[in-house]
């Protein structure tokens, strides 16, 4: 069923997520690699247990292993060579641990000196932005460098801009200092949640690999909807809406699942395009899946101080929904094509797959804790101890030492790509605080729509997209947060004092990051369906508009939380809460119809254009529009249900 090698598997991710694209050693190189990774893992639990040092200690000790690590393992470029390390890596490597080890040794007189740096202060500081480029560039891609760098050339040549992107310029003194000895910079809040939470789930998500949940969660997903109408399309995206609890990208979730679910959704006969497209979409929707995110929530908790559960619950029925729409088209296409279900031969065996209903039990151990008002991190710590536990009930799933050295290992490696990310978009946060670009660019955008809200949000909608595109999740909501958030939040402050809601920051912020999530469909760079073509052997254009149709709930939710924060259940009541749910279930149901021209039978394309606006109607929040929606939906189907029992005894 699986077309493809794990190698393949690998050679595939590398060629779209530049995170996989380490060097593989042997020998000392190797086992050096290797002790640097558990170091980095064991200083992290050890700081969670204990507690973590200084904010400056805690980050800049991250940095020194990540930067260590970084230029240990990510080549220069493609063409070098993955299994030897050039005499200039080993001298960035040496450099990174440096200048991440001067904050160490040079603490006190750091913090006794504030604001008077020394000559060897701003070289170390100058060395580490550029290593942080360097790092960032190898791990996780041009975008963020680029964006990083034009951020800082703002900041350098800002007072020569002309109308509201003009400042009052900053100093390279100034700049150097900000960046890497202050908490706004290279050190800030970004990198603070990395070496915190962030490091600690990933770490989580390293040891549930390493006990094979996540081939359980495929199984469990074929026997969940395999059997159904183009099963194979419904296991995708049942299989990634739970690998989003543990997978912190969506070209990893569209190339590890996509491996054996694309093969399968071509083999019952969808075309190589729509496969691609429900993979890619079905895993970027991972990162919107509570309580992980993409590893995004921890940030956003910082960023707008919700706390985490708040933030993990609000997701809850955007998640919900996004995946839901993607679930309804699948099945229209399945039917309106007459695909069938998988067989009994090739499902995975009911009994042995329900027996290890188990390998569940540590993501509710995690959900546990955090309902229980438990801190982020204790609740990682206990998921890590449940799943060794968990994992020794059965020899198959049990580790050993040299399994939990490897977890230990891969998590490391896992956080690097986040370390970078966070570490280059500090400097991109820091730049807004030190120019106030966050509130120019949002009395821009607000200008722009003439205080619209409707207008706002469609061009913080394009800001977010075009902002997202070709980075990590993490790097993807920093960036998004601080630069197009603040449009809405200015534009829904009350009009009269100036005060802001928790609701109106929640839904700004969950509105930006989930457009730039977005950005991983939307073409023309849409990683995550370039990745799922290198399976399907689809066109990648073509791939990434089917993809951005199928998860054109992601396109609409937004607004929907926006403008009816009852969706995000914060100060809201059940019945609201409910009435919303059920209200956007029925859109989603005409968009999907409409969309794919079927519902019980094929739709013409009046009846097409009228289940979209039926469901568009039910999406939008409003007690009237849900009214005319619902009316109108009911009568399509009447008109359907009727025209198909025509054509039953016609054909009887």
């Amino acid at each position: 069923m699986n077309n493809m090698t794990e190698e393949q598997v690998q050679e595939l991710l590398s060629k779209y997520d530049k995170e996989a694209r380490y060097r593989k050693y042997t020998g000392v190189l190797g086992k050096i690699a290797t002790l640097g990774a558990v170091a980095f893992s064991l200083f992290q639990l050890y700081t969670a247990i204990t507690g973590s040092l200084a904010s400056q200690l805690q980050r800049s000790i991250h940095l020194t292993f990540a930067l260590g690590l970084i230029f240990l393992l990510y080549p220069m470029n493609g063409k070098a060579k993955k299994n030897k390390l050039p005499l200039y890596d080993a001298l960035l490597s040496i450099l990174g641990i440096g200048v991440g080890l001067y904050w160490v040794f040079e603490y006190k007189e750091l913090v006794y000196r504030a604001g008077m740096y020394t000559l060897t202060d701003y070289i170390v500081g100058a060395i580490a932005i550029l290593l942080v480029l360097e790092a960032a560039r190898r791990v996780v891609g041009l975008p963020i460098t680029i964006i990083s760098i034009a951020f800082l050339l703002y900041a350098l040549y800002g007072q020569y801009l002309p109308g509201f992107l003009q400042h009052r310029g900053v100093s390279l003194e100034r700049l150097i200092s900000h960046m890497y000895y202050t908490l706004d910079g290279i050190l800030g809040t970004p990198l603070g949640v990395s070496a915190t939470f962030i490091f600690l789930f990933l770490l989580f998500g390293a040891f549930l690999e390493k006990t094979g949940v996540g081939q359980y969660f495929n199984d469990l997903a074929l026997l969940v909807a395999g059997k159904q109408a183009g099963g194979p399309a419904k296991v995708a995206v049942f299989a990634s809406a739970l690998q989003g609890t543990i997978s912190g990208s969506s070209v990893a979730n569209v190339v590890t699942s996509g491996s054996y679910t694309i093969p399968m959704m071509k083999k019952t006969g969808y075309r190589s395009e729509f496969a691609g497209a429900v993979e890619a979409a079905a895993s970027t929707g991972g990162q919107l899946m509570p309580p992980i995110m993409g590893a995004a929530a921890f940030l956003m908790a910082e960023f707008t101080d919700i706390p985490y559960w708040d933030i993990a619950k609000a997701a809850i029925i955007p998640a919900v929904l996004y995946f839901t729409g993607i679930w309804i088209m699948v099945h229209f296409e399945a039917k309106r094509i007459g695909l069938r279900g998988l067989t009994d031969d090739e499902l995975p065996d009911k009994k042995e797959t329900l027996k290890k209903i188990y390998l569940l039990l540590p993501l509710f151990v995690i959900i546990g804790f955090l309902m229980a008002g438990y801190t982020p991190i204790r609740a990682a710590l206990w998921g890590i101890v449940s799943v060794i536990l968990v994992g020794a009930v059965r020899k198959e799933t049990r580790m050993s030492l040299k399994d939990i050295i490897k977890a230990l290992e891969s998590g490391a490696r896992t956080a690097l790509s986040v370390a970078a990310a966070t570490a280059a978009a500090g400097m991109i946060v820091g730049v807004v605080t030190l120019t106030g670009l966050g509130l120019k660019f949002a009395n821009g955008l607000i200008e722009l729509s003439g205080g619209v809200v409707l207008l706002t949000l469609f061009f913080t909608m394009i800001a977010s997209i075009i902002l997202g595109m070709g980075s990590p999740t993490t790097a993807n909501y920093i960036i998004t947060s601080t630069i197009a958030a603040p449009a809405i939040i200015a534009l829904l402050a009350d009009p009269a004092t100036g005060e802001i809601s928790k609701v109106v920051v929640l839904s700004a912020h969950m509105f930006a990051f989930y457009f730039g999530i977005v950005a991983d469909i939307t073409p023309p760079v849409a990683l995550a369906a370039f990745a799922a073509t290198g399976i399907s052997g689809g066109n990648p254009i073509k791939t990434g508009v089917e993809a951005s149709r199928l998860a054109i709930a992601a396109f609409l939710i937004p607004y929907l939380f926006v403008l009816s924060p009852e969706m995000l259940l914060v100060d809201t009541g059940f019945t609201s809460a409910i009435f919303v749910i059920v209200t956007s279930l029925l859109g989603m149901l005409g968009l999907g119809a409409g969309l794919m021209g079927y519902w019980l039978r094929h739709m013409n394309w009046l009846e097409r254009l009228i289940s979209l606006a039926a469901g568009l109607m039910l999406i939008y929040p409003g007690t009237y529009s849900d009214i005319v929606g619902l009316a109108v939906l009911a009568i399509v189907y009447m008109i359907q249900y009727v025209q198909l029992k025509k054509q039953v005894l016609l054909n009887s």
